[in-house]
């Protein structure tokens, strides 16, 4: 028998706590500085509830750290079938907030099940890869898992929330990554994304942005030069599939992997057009050019770009910005939350906040490494891919890098659920690290 080596039960990471306390901190105080008007009157109690969610979110980190992770490898499957349910009736029951019903609950008192169904995912995706690590390349464990994280993903667009529904993505790379899937799918799936985007893009950049008719742009649209494209592109796949089968040749390989790519990117990109809704379409065309709209959608990434130029190198004092005491930025306590941090606090703020989530990741990574079983490895990786994407795409989005989105910087932006599913995630990165010499 292996012996089992003898550590504390209460060692606990104190690097990622220390770095997830003192994020708390910084966001109550941002919080509250977004509260404050230019005459000094606090309009907004948010940070009162933002001290509550995060002293019972830090509770719950630290009793899921004492935590066997064992534990949610046996409960991954029950979490992901309740949240896939309750996913289901929020957009019947759910709370209608800005033509979104994202929230259940009543009267004050909600959560948004969409945030806790990323920790599911990745409980779920752990588990599905741990168990078949032996057939991890194949297509087909591949072409499973991407199924199962499609379902999230549908059912948070139903809502819609467009920015959750991207973050269950990179998740599933990931978690993918390092299960074993072979990198050709990966790397498929990610430039099929890559296209999708492009050529959903492509006609409104020509339509608001070039002001001119461009023929591809052109094709995109037109049903009838659609269709003769798409019909064009399944011969050439067909061409380049009998190539592959009667030559061997690689190059004929490459060809229909390329192509198989574009043919069904354009039509799904169509069907994502139809779907977007106004506002939707406007930000990915203000996020090409805000100046298109500056007193409309292009607002705010103006506002937030100039906040975030504003504060200098050490900025212009706690309590002293003049863009969310103004109430320039719409949604600062949430989603532009970065923006006012960087104007009160400036660059060196700025460089306190990266530094604080580059250990959470660096300490993620670390633990993932140390882990003893599959299982406990791809879920801190999953966790660790929840936190970057969220921090990459809120950051990004504040200095006009990427588009308006909605999404949280997690632990600063005001939210209970936000909060609580990184402190819980926190917490499954910590029970792995506290149960690494246990066998």
């Amino acid at each position: 028998m292996r012996k089992i080596q003898s550590r504390s039960i209460f060692e606990i990471d104190l690097y990622i706590v220390i770095s997830a306390l003192v994020l708390l901190v910084i966001g109550i105080l941002f919080i509250f500085s977004s509260g404050v008007t230019a005459t000094g009157q606090i309009a907004s109690r948010e940070y009162l509830r933002q001290i509550i969610w995060a002293t019972t979110g830090l509770i719950i980190m630290l009793s899921v750290t004492f935590l066997d992770y064992r534990l949610f490898y046996r409960l991954a499957i029950i979490f992901f079938v309740v949240t896939t349910i309750v996913l289901l009736f929020t957009p019947v029951l759910g709370r209608s907030v800005h033509g979104a019903r994202r929230w259940l609950g009543i009267g004050q008192l909600g959560a948004q099940p969409s945030e806790f169904a990323k920790l599911s995912l990745i409980l779920f995706l752990a588990r599905f890869y741990s168990n078949r690590w032996k057939d991890a390349r194949s297509l087909k464990v591949f072409l499973t898992a991407l199924a199962i994280t499609a379902v999230p993903i549908l059912l948070v667009l139903a809502q819609p929330d467009l920015g959750t529904a991207m973050v269950y993505f990179p998740i599933f790379l990931l978690i993918a990554l390092f299960g074993g899937s072979r990198p050709a799918h990966i790397l498929y799936v990610t430039c099929f994304v890559l296209a999708l985007v492009i050529f959903t893009v492509l006609p409104f950049w020509a339509e608001h942005l070039t002001q001119r008719s461009l023929p591809f742009a052109l094709v995109l649209t037109d049903r009838s030069a659609m269709n003769m494209l798409i019909t064009g592109l399944v011969v050439a796949l067909v061409l380049a599939a009998l190539g592959l089968f009667f030559t061997r040749r690689r190059l004929f390989g490459w060809l229909l992997y390329g192509i198989s790519i574009v043919t069904a990117a354009i039509p799904a990109a169509h069907i994502v057009r139809m779907v977007l809704r106004d506002y939707q379409i406007m930000r990915l065309v203000v996020f090409l050019n805000p100046y298109v709209d500056p007193r409309g959608a292009g607002w705010n990434i103006i506002q937030s770009m100039t906040a975030v130029g504003s504060g200098g190198l050490a900025g212009k004092g706690f309590l002293q910005g003049t863009h969310s005491h103004y109430q320039y930025l719409p949604a600062q306590s949430t989603d532009f939350i970065f923006s006012i941090l960087a104007e009160e606090w400036g660059f060196l703020g700025v460089v306190l906040v990266f530094i604080l989530f580059g250990i959470i990741l660096g300490r993620s990574f670390y633990v993932m490494i140390l882990a003893r079983d599959r299982f406990a490895g791809l879920a801190v990786a999953g966790v660790a891919a929840m936190y970057l994407f969220h921090f990459v795409v809120n950051v990004g989005m504040t200095i006009g890098m990427m588009p308006i989105t909605g999404l949280p910087l997690l632990l600063l932006s005001f939210g209970g659920s936000s909060v609580w599913t990184g402190l819980i995630g926190l917490g499954i990165v910590m029970s792995v690290y506290q149960h690494r010499y246990q066998y």
